[in-house]
């Protein structure tokens, strides 16, 4: 059997020598390899609209040149953000296959890889318990008041009134918590959720409950249903035309009053202007954000300055085991390639 070469396009995240360390684990001799580092995420992505000649992608890193130039004659390229538009496939006629380390392909055109025979796979669900995790702390800090707390201390304000039983934080337990989207991430949130002991109401058109959540008293509902019961709401669709926007102002209108909603999913799923108003108005309690529509955000966004708001920089999904489960999960499908099996996840 020919020995595979194998370039890999890492960063600061996803880091090469862990994806090389994994590959080499199951590969072996039968793999050579040549990596090398990009700047990502201390530099920021690009956006295929905004380059010429990079039409279709969407959140990449590295120019086309240099991407180029690095995998040269490989049969293999292994990477999380490193562009593959049409014209970079037609100048790399020996690469045959591309694994991706992340849950959708969006920085390789597809369309191209298809038409040159060039098997793509990624790895879904590789920081689905990371965004979880983060989901049911974002949760705490607001039913709980820790943001509040926090804020207000730091600037030497003792806030006893949050003893307050008008003020004061409630318990999961008493509480009805709405998920939206019941994949990889949304059925580990619901997982987590029922220790809590909250009542627990899922949306979502195109999937049944587990056996496990419907006899532990999860309900699928509609999604009218779930906005209206919900003390709660918490995000985790797809974006697609169907749910962009799908938190809007008819939306907020119909949650309980003094609601929370948390998005760690996807900005477009959200009408921030719309929630602005549900903010400010009275009608919505609070919100965290982790993701927006513009990353990062103007400085001048009036979402940013509001008191009843948290906002993290889309870091849900980064944990060391979200690096890890990737490497692997990637290094699956280069062995599988490499042995002539079909792969896991093509995309």
């Amino acid at each position: 059997m020919l020995t595979k070469s194998i370039a890999i396009i890492g960063d600061h995240f996803m880091l090469p020598d862990v994806f090389e360390e994994k590959i080499k684990a199951l590969c072996g001799d039968k793999v050579t390899t040549n990596s090398t580092k990009s700047n990502w995420p201390n530099e920021p992505m690009e956006h295929g609209y905004a380059v010429k000649g990079m039409d279709g992608l969407k959140e990449y890193f590295g120019t086309a040149d240099q991407v180029v130039d690095f995998v040269g004659d490989a049969d293999i390229l292994v990477t999380q953000l490193a562009p593959m538009s049409r014209s970079m496939f037609e100048q790399l006629p020996s690469l045959k296959m591309i694994a991706v380390s992340r849950g959708g392909p969006v920085n390789i055109d597809m369309a191209a890889a298809k038409d040159h025979n060039v098997l793509v796979v990624n790895t879904p669900g590789r920081n689905a318990s990371a965004v979880a995790e983060f989901t049911i702390g974002a949760i705490l800090a607001e039913t709980r008041k820790i943001r509040e707390g926090h804020e207000d201390l730091r600037t030497g304000n003792w806030r006893g009134d949050l003893y307050r039983a008008d003020l004061t934080g409630r318990e999961l337990n008493e509480m009805t918590v709405g998920v939206i989207g019941y994949g990889n991430i949304g059925t580990k949130v619901v997982r987590i959720l029922r220790a809590f002991g909250c009542k627990i109401v899922v949306h979502d058109p195109y999937i049944q409950l587990s056996t496990d959540d419907i006899e532990a008293g999860v309900e699928l509902v509609s999604l009218n249903n779930l906005l209206c019961e919900s003390d709660v709401i918490t995000i985790h669709a797809r974006v697609t035309d169907e749910t962009r926007h799908m938190m809007n102002a008819e939306a907020f209108e119909k949650m309980k009053k003094g609601s929370l909603f948390v998005n760690t999913a996807r900005g477009p799923l959200c009408n921030y202007d719309d929630l602005y108003d549900a903010l400010t108005n009275g009608h919505l309690g609070s919100a965290m954000l982790e993701t927006f529509s513009v990353e990062p955000p103007p400085a001048d966004w009036d979402l940013l300055k509001l008191p009843n708001v948290t906002l993290t920089p889309h870091i849900a999904g980064a944990s060391v085991r979200t690096v890890t489960y990737a490497a692997e999960q990637a290094a699956e499908e280069v062995r599988r390639y490499v042995a002539g099996e079909p792969p896991r996840n093509p995309c």
